[in-house]
């Protein structure tokens, strides 16, 4: 493992990596696609991880210095992830540094609205933040966009219930959509 630090990879602990498998296991439910439309593209499952991130680091906001690390330990996995996918995909190793960082904008991007739709009290705010960034390859049907903002918000209520061991330990679950 040394070696792999030498070269710029970071050990990551255990209960991190956990984690982030786990959301990326509910971001790859087939029903965000199958059943409410979200186009099974590298976007719709990057936005998929990322609204599932959401839920995670706006609880670990919420838990205060506690959760600071995590969020930081969190997003560095979910972005050495991404690195290593567009590297497995064939993009070029100049090009990469560029790519990601453009996804790292979007993600504080997405971050931020969904943020921002949640704080509003109002689905239609959280309903217009998700069409225009799950959804931004497809024209969603409403009922689509209603039952994933149905889904985010009962999910973020659930999420008040994490402990900070709790989500540290990976004691988390998500509900069905």
């Amino acid at each position: 493992m040394k070696l792999l630090r030498i070269f710029g990879f970071k050990k990551y602990d255990e209960s991190v990596l956990s984690l982030y498998t786990n959301i990326v296991t509910q971001s790859r439910t087939k029903s965000f696609y199958r059943l409410y439309g979200v186009p099974d593209t590298i976007n719709g499952r990057f936005d998929l991880i990322t609204l599932h991130m959401f839920i995670v680091l706006r609880r670990l906001k919420e838990l205060g210095g506690e959760g600071s690390k995590l969020s930081q330990d969190l997003f560095d996995i979910m972005f050495a992830d991404m690195d290593k996918n567009m590297r497995e995909m064939g993009v070029g190793d100049l090009s990469v540094g560029k790519k990601i960082k453009l996804l790292a904008t979007a993600f504080y991007g997405r971050i931020k609205a969904y943020d921002n739709g949640i704080a509003d009290l109002n689905n239609k705010t959280l309903a217009g933040c998700l069409k225009r960034n799950l959804y931004s390859e497809t024209v969603p049907k409403e009922e689509h966009v209603q039952t994933i903002t149905n889904y985010l918000t009962r999910e973020i209520r659930t999420s008040k219930n994490w402990s900070i061991t709790d989500i540290q330990t990976n004691n988390i679950s998500f509900g069905n959509i």
